[in-house]
């Protein structure tokens, strides 16, 4: 067999094991080289804390290749080709991007190079996972009913020797190598394979107290993976092996999340509009409010200062922290678009701005069911009370008590529901939410 060079892009999967397109570039049965595109369009669009740990996660990437990643600047329709033709390389070692900009790149940068698509960065790829007339579903349980009889491969057995890594600096006619950048805005999450790793095993321990515990801001009983599997430094197929091995409601519960994740991404690859339109066009003539009033109420909301001890413990915690627990994401995401009547997008693009594992998939089509204008049967009337919500998920306070230190002298519920007095340090409610929620189911039957 004649030996040729190849590259392996990448993207979204900044590792070593568990990565198949190490298997298909192996099979060249040559040197591989290991490159990275730092695309102006999709570092713009992130915010400081994504940018932050891609870099983090590149930097753990490249010590696993022995300093030999390639990391470049530029549009990758010009660099890609550019970087195979100084390897004299046939083809390009992709995992498939699903995401509207990376299919459309991938268009065009396979006009000018062979690419070979080799897994994803899901269970299950979207597009997989129809009825049996081959549509898609709309609505998520049906799909997760398909999901599990459809079932996923298992992990692949690759690592950082599964290729022979070319160094870059042997090899003339390359971009220019640039150091990998540092971002001030950054995030305290662990970055790379290793961390991910070791995150999944000390969550593992834990799994069989998801279920009952997975709503609850006030206990640490989440995995935080999301950050993870946004980057692929650890693959869902990983994940879904090791919860296999257990038999407990936990590991159920985690289970359906990640099903969640490969759900939205499939709606996203069917609608790629969705990511910036309503899923539900119905949905488009609803009355919001867009006004200078409703910018102000808007600001309040993003700096924690609404009055809803909730809904300001959860956006003074993704200010800090990067992250919000999902069941807080929900409560103040239906606090914007239901109580104060704004455009779910000004939320959804808030959130991706400031989440470490802002997800286009996730986090647009997240904000959709909470909106109502997505992928729900019956959303209009639900409407969440924030304060009802509080007492239901935080019913010691401590998770208000933590991240709104003007209420750390309320003790218990009380913190939800000021009956004692509130506090002069601490806003006043910025509305009055029954009224509000009646505003908002009136718009919907409007239509």
């Amino acid at each position: 067999m004649n030996t040729r060079m190849t590259v392996v892009w990448f993207r979204r999967d900044l590792r070593t094991g568990d990565l198949p397109t190490l298997t298909a570039a192996a099979d060249s049965d040559g040197p591989v080289l290991g490159l990275f595109v730092l695309d102006d369009v999709l570092l713009k669009a992130s915010g400081g804390p994504r940018r932050d740990f891609l870099f983090r996660s590149l930097e753990a990437l490249d010590e696993q290749l022995d300093g030999r990643l390639l990391v470049v600047k530029g549009d990758p329709e010009t660099v890609v080709p550019k970087v195979a033709k100084a390897v004299d390389a046939d083809e390009v070692h992709i995992s498939a991007d699903y995401g509207p900009y990376g299919r459309s790149r991938d268009e065009r940068v396979g006009e000018h190079v062979s690419l070979v698509s080799t897994g994803s960065p899901y269970a299950i790829a979207p597009g997989r996972v129809t009825k049996n007339d081959g549509e898609p579903y709309r609505v998520f349980t049906p799909y997760f009913r398909q999901w599990m009889e459809h079932g996923w491969r298992g992990p692949a057995d690759t690592s950082a020797k599964t290729v022979s890594w070319l160094d870059p600096s042997d090899v003339k006619g390359l971009p220019r190598r640039v150091k990998i950048p540092t971002e001030k805005d950054a995030s305290d999450a662990p970055a790379g394979e290793k961390a991910a790793s070791g995150a999944w095993a000390e969550f593992l321990e834990r799994v069989s107290d998801y279920d009952d515990e997975r709503n609850r801001p006030d206990l640490d009983s989440t995995s935080r993976m999301s950050v993870h599997l946004k980057y692929g430094t650890i693959h869902p197929r990983t994940m879904l092996a090791d919860l296999g091995k257990l038999r407990s409601e936990g590991s159920a519960s985690y289970r359906r999340q990640i099903a969640w994740r490969d759900f939205y991404a499939d709606i996203l690859f069917q609608r790629p509009d969705s990511a910036r339109e309503n899923y539900d066009k119905k949905f488009d003539k609803i009355e919001l409010d867009t006004s200078k009033h409703a910018h102000e109420l808007f600001d309040a909301w993003k700096d924690g200062k609404t009055g809803f001890p909730i809904v300001d413990a959860g956006m003074r915690q993704l200010n800090t922290e990067n992250w919000m627990h999902n069941r807080v994401r929900m409560i103040v995401a239906s606090f914007l678009v239901k109580d104060l009547h704004l455009p779910w997008w000004w939320g959804a693009r808030y959130f991706l701005d400031r989440l470490v594992d802002g997800d286009l998939a996730s986090n647009q089509h997240g904000w959709q069911w909470t909106a109502g204008t997505g992928t729900d049967a019956s959303p209009y009337f639900r409407v969440f009370n924030p304060i009802t919500q509080g007492e239901k998920f935080d019913p010691t306070g401590d998770y208000v008590r933590r991240w709104v230190p003007e209420l750390r002298g309320e003790e218990g519920k009380a913190v939800h529901t000021l009956k004692f007095g509130r506090p002069k340090d601490y806003p006043d409610a910025i509305v009055d939410h029954k009224h509000e929620r009646e505003v908002a189911i009136a718009r919907f039957k409007a239509l």
